[in-house]
Protein backbone atom coordinates (compact mmCIF):
# COMPACT_ATOMS: atom_id res chain seq x y z
CA UNK A 1 0.00 0.00 0.00
CA UNK A 2 1.40 3.56 -0.90
CA UNK A 3 -0.23 6.41 1.26
CA UNK A 4 1.19 10.06 0.31
CA UNK A 5 0.89 12.35 3.03
CA UNK A 6 -0.06 15.68 1.13
CA UNK A 7 -0.53 19.73 2.46
CA UNK A 8 1.72 22.84 2.77
CA UNK A 9 4.49 23.65 4.40
CA UNK A 10 3.74 23.82 8.29
CA UNK A 11 0.23 21.72 8.00
CA UNK A 12 1.45 18.98 10.46
CA UNK A 13 2.57 16.37 7.76
CA UNK A 14 6.23 15.29 9.54
CA UNK A 15 4.40 15.39 13.18
CA UNK A 16 1.45 12.19 12.23
CA UNK A 17 4.95 10.50 10.01
CA UNK A 18 7.01 10.88 13.20
CA UNK A 19 3.83 9.41 15.10
CA UNK A 20 2.87 6.81 12.82
CA UNK A 21 6.69 5.31 12.66
CA UNK A 22 6.86 5.21 16.52
CA UNK A 23 3.62 3.44 16.79
CA UNK A 24 4.49 1.17 14.10
CA UNK A 25 7.55 0.75 16.13
CA UNK A 26 6.17 -0.53 19.15
CA UNK A 27 5.04 -3.50 17.44
CA UNK A 28 8.07 -5.56 17.21
CA UNK A 29 7.14 -7.43 14.02
CA UNK A 30 7.44 -4.32 11.92
CA UNK A 31 10.76 -3.58 10.67
CA UNK A 32 10.97 0.33 9.65
CA UNK A 33 13.43 2.19 7.00
CA UNK A 34 13.21 5.96 7.03
CA UNK A 35 14.40 7.57 4.05
CA UNK A 36 15.19 11.54 4.89
CA UNK A 37 18.06 14.00 3.40
CA UNK A 38 19.31 15.06 6.28
CA UNK A 39 19.13 14.20 9.90
CA UNK A 40 16.11 16.44 11.14
CA UNK A 41 14.32 13.32 12.28
CA UNK A 42 17.50 11.43 14.11
CA UNK A 43 16.23 12.49 17.58
CA UNK A 44 12.68 11.84 17.21
CA UNK A 45 12.19 8.59 16.20
CA UNK A 46 12.77 5.18 18.36
CA UNK A 47 16.30 3.89 17.82
CA UNK A 48 14.66 0.20 15.63
CA UNK A 49 14.00 2.28 13.05
CA UNK A 50 16.62 2.69 10.56
CA UNK A 51 17.40 6.19 9.23
CA UNK A 52 18.52 6.92 5.53
CA UNK A 53 20.24 9.99 4.95
CA UNK A 54 19.97 10.15 0.98
CA UNK A 55 23.03 12.90 1.60
CA UNK A 56 25.45 9.67 2.48
CA UNK A 57 24.41 8.18 -1.21
CA UNK A 58 24.61 9.65 -5.12
CA UNK A 59 21.30 9.31 -5.92
CA UNK A 60 18.70 11.77 -7.15
CA UNK A 61 15.58 11.82 -9.48
CA UNK A 62 12.65 9.28 -8.97
CA UNK A 63 14.18 6.94 -11.17
CA UNK A 64 17.19 6.77 -8.91
CA UNK A 65 15.09 6.71 -5.60
CA UNK A 66 12.96 3.58 -6.79
CA UNK A 67 16.47 1.57 -7.75
CA UNK A 68 17.70 2.22 -4.49
CA UNK A 69 13.89 1.23 -2.68
CA UNK A 70 14.30 -2.16 -4.16
CA UNK A 71 17.97 -1.84 -3.21
CA UNK A 72 16.96 -1.78 0.09
CA UNK A 73 14.39 -4.54 -0.29
CA UNK A 74 16.54 -6.93 -1.64
CA UNK A 75 18.74 -6.28 1.54
CA UNK A 76 16.04 -6.56 3.66
CA UNK A 77 13.98 -8.95 2.64
CA UNK A 78 11.91 -9.04 5.91
CA UNK A 79 11.21 -5.10 5.48
CA UNK A 80 7.47 -4.36 6.02
CA UNK A 81 7.79 -0.56 6.05
CA UNK A 82 9.06 2.49 4.32
CA UNK A 83 8.59 6.32 5.07
CA UNK A 84 10.37 9.02 2.86
CA UNK A 85 10.42 12.44 4.36
CA UNK A 86 9.88 14.79 1.86
CA UNK A 87 10.33 13.14 -1.64
CA UNK A 88 11.52 16.43 -3.15
CA UNK A 89 13.76 16.89 -0.87
CA UNK A 90 14.77 13.46 -1.18
CA UNK A 91 14.79 13.10 -5.14
CA UNK A 92 16.22 16.46 -5.80
CA UNK A 93 13.10 16.75 -8.18
CA UNK A 94 9.95 18.34 -7.85
CA UNK A 95 7.83 17.60 -11.30
CA UNK A 96 4.60 16.69 -10.59
CA UNK A 97 4.19 14.22 -13.48
CA UNK A 98 7.02 12.70 -12.94
CA UNK A 99 6.19 11.90 -8.84
CA UNK A 100 3.18 10.60 -10.48
CA UNK A 101 4.97 8.22 -12.70
CA UNK A 102 6.65 7.40 -9.89
CA UNK A 103 4.20 6.29 -7.33
CA UNK A 104 2.89 4.41 -10.56
CA UNK A 105 5.88 2.39 -10.71
CA UNK A 106 6.10 2.09 -7.32
CA UNK A 107 2.70 0.93 -6.32
CA UNK A 108 3.22 -2.45 -7.97
CA UNK A 109 6.53 -3.26 -6.58
CA UNK A 110 5.22 -2.62 -3.34
CA UNK A 111 2.05 -4.85 -3.19
CA UNK A 112 4.55 -7.84 -4.47
CA UNK A 113 6.92 -6.72 -1.96
CA UNK A 114 3.71 -6.73 0.61
CA UNK A 115 5.75 -3.30 2.04
CA UNK A 116 3.87 -0.18 3.09
CA UNK A 117 5.20 2.97 1.87
CA UNK A 118 4.25 6.05 3.37
CA UNK A 119 5.81 9.66 1.43
CA UNK A 120 5.40 12.80 2.56
CA UNK A 121 4.46 15.78 -0.54
CA UNK A 122 4.27 19.46 0.35
CA UNK A 123 1.67 20.83 -2.30
CA UNK A 124 -1.62 22.37 -2.56
CA UNK A 125 -4.45 19.43 -2.11
CA UNK A 126 -7.08 21.24 -3.97
CA UNK A 127 -4.21 21.07 -6.82
CA UNK A 128 -2.95 17.85 -7.38
CA UNK A 129 -3.94 15.29 -10.52
CA UNK A 130 -6.30 12.70 -9.62
CA UNK A 131 -2.99 9.85 -10.68
CA UNK A 132 -1.51 11.16 -7.11
CA UNK A 133 -4.92 12.34 -5.55
CA UNK A 134 -6.11 8.97 -4.92
CA UNK A 135 -3.26 8.02 -2.82
CA UNK A 136 -2.99 11.03 -0.58
CA UNK A 137 -4.22 11.34 2.61
CA UNK A 138 -4.61 15.26 3.52
CA UNK A 139 -3.55 17.36 6.53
Amino acid sequence: MIKVLVGLKGSGKTAKLVDDMNRQAADNTRIIVCIQRGTRLDTQLKPQIRLIDMNDYPTQGYDGILDFIAGICSKDYDLTDIYIDSIRKVTKADDEEQFQGFLERLEPFAESQNIDITIIYSADPSQLPDGIRKYCSEY
